[in-house]
């Protein structure tokens, strides 16, 4: 996947790396999300509560008195944009709308004081640490795959699966495009446009909401930035590629070397200047979207995971194999949107989304050590209540649905609390995804009811002072990723 050169450099970042962390100890944890799972709101919501001193019990640090400050500092990596962590807050606390997803990467800097809970640390440690935050997209995280592909195994893989279930339909005008193109004819410009403007559609129809489907790369592709309209940006897979050298000057041969650009000047500095130097990783899934939408997109969030998890290689490794390539020792996938059903729901929805990973797992051939699944809100935008119908008393979810929500024939301002009956997600795991893997024409699937809720109002104290955001389960989630380095 990367050459004897980009081994030398994240070799080199990777010494200077631990050299500076002699003087300021550091962990990097990377956050990254698949189709719209918050990974904004995530991150917003977990430097908020360690500011703000937050509802935090399982995250012992915090819990036992330990932390003595927390503060944001200046990052450390001057090429890259800071996370706008003050913008976004103000977003969600002051005028209670989600923030904007981000679209590129960027990184914050959280330090954290503490009293070592062992008396001969706290001899010879500072007592400080550390948090660079590097946020980025999942679909970047999609692309390190194709490291290892050529462009061949690409087009196969990527056309192979635009056949399949619901993408046949998405992808037929960039699938009819290839059929009639002659792809050993000169190498032409607007073909070659053509071809990108019509497989861009198809990847842009697949992460719609009404699908929000998850393997969808090349990322760039839906997220262009800066690189919009250049070659590297300008190529399609192809399709019944023979196995011949493509002619040379020819369109096939334009692609090839367009795809091996998009590697060379998008994915591998990705893999190379950020991925590599992670420590720790969470990654954030909407699996409550994913059952609401059915089977099919259930099944191509287990391909994302299985595509993503085979990125990491969790687990422990020796001093001297750390001083010159890291290795990401603890990686947790977060179901989000935990708020959006019962709490009597919540240990199915992890359930069902271990079942995920354990599946993904299993498919690429790991271990699964070092990898964790919670279910999670970063934000907690509805309260519980109960309800009487018909003589049973119905756990129901309150909150304030976002403008143009519809509950029944009832569409909402944006203004009005209601409370909802969310439905309830199966018992057995197993079973449920023995019901997709059958593909029966009589599919026992839940029967959801999910509506986008606004933030929640959060008070101040007569002080004036902003109370800490809401969540479900984000203390475990620190607990998890860096709890062990405030010990």
């Amino acid at each position: 996947m990367t050459s004897l050169t980009d081994e030398a450099a994240i070799a080199l970042d990777n010494l200077a790396d631990r050299a500076a962390n002699l003087v300021n100890p550091t962990i990097r944890l990377g956050v990254t999300g698949l189709s719209r799972a918050g990974k904004t709101v995530f991150i917003s919501s977990l430097v908020h509560n360690l500011l703000h001193g937050g509802r935090l019990p399982l995250f012992e640090p915090m819990r036992s008195g330990r932390i003595t400050a927390t503060r944001l500092e200046e990052q450390p990596d001057d090429a890259v944009p800071r996370f706008q962590y003050e913008d976004h807050i103000r977003a969600l606390v002051r005028e209670r709308v989600w923030p904007d997803s981000t679209r590129a990467i960027s990184e914050l800097r959280l330090t954290i004081e503490y009293r070592s809970a062992s008396g001969w640390n706290r001899m010879f440690s500072p007592g400080r640490l550390s948090i660079d935050i590097v946020d980025y997209p999942g679909e970047w995280l999609l692309d390190l795959p194709l490291l290892g592909q050529d462009f061949r195994q690409f087009s196969e893989a990527t056309s192979e699966l635009a056949r399949t279930g619901i993408r046949a339909e998405l992808a037929s005008d960039w699938l009819d495009l290839c059929a009639a193109i002659d792809m050993n004819a000169p190498a032409d410009e607007m073909v070659a446009r053509q071809l990108a403007n019509a497989f861009t559609t198809y990847l842009r129809a697949c992460k719609a909401d009404e699908r929000s489907l998850s393997t969808l790369p090349p990322g760039r592709f839906l997220m262009p930035g800066d690189l919009e309209g250049s070659p590297a940006l300008t190529f399609a897979p192809l399709v019944g590629l023979p196995p011949t050298r493509a002619p040379k000057g020819s369109l096939r041969a334009m692609m090839e070397r367009r795809y091996e650009a998009y590697k060379t000047v998008v994915v591998k500095p990705f893999f190379r200047e950020h991925f590599a130097r992670l420590d720790r990783q969470i990654v954030l899934v909407d699996t409550l979207q994913a059952i609401n939408r059915g089977p099919e997109a259930v099944q191509d969030l287990e391909r994302a995971l299985a595509d993503v998890l085979a990125c990491f290689r969790a687990g422990s490794s020796n001093m001297l194999s750390s001083l010159v390539r890291r290795r990401i020792d603890r990686v947790l996938v977060a179901a989000t949107k935990a708020d959006h059903l019962h709490h009597e729901s919540h240990d199915r929805l992890q359930a069902i989304t271990r079942r995920l990973v354990d599946r993904a797992i299993h498919t690429i051939g790991m271990s699964g050590a070092g990898i964790d699944v919670m279910a999670i809100a970063s934000v907690r935008a509805t309260r519980e209540a109960t309800v009487r119908r018909d003589g049973h008393d119905l756990p129901v979810i309150v909150g304030t649905p976002m403008e143009g929500e519809k509950v029944a024939a009832e569409r909402f301002d944006g203004k009005r609390k209601t409370a909802v009956f969310p439905g309830d997600l199966p018992e057995d795991p197993a079973a449920f995804f023995r019901s997709i893997d059958e593909r029966s024409d009589h599919l026992d699937l839940p029967d959801l009811d999910i509506v986008r809720f606004r933030p929640p109002l959060i008070e101040e104290t007569a002080d004036g002072v902003t109370l800490s955001v809401p969540h479900i389960r984000l203390d475990r989630v620190m607990q998890f990723l860096f709890g062990d380095r405030l010990a």
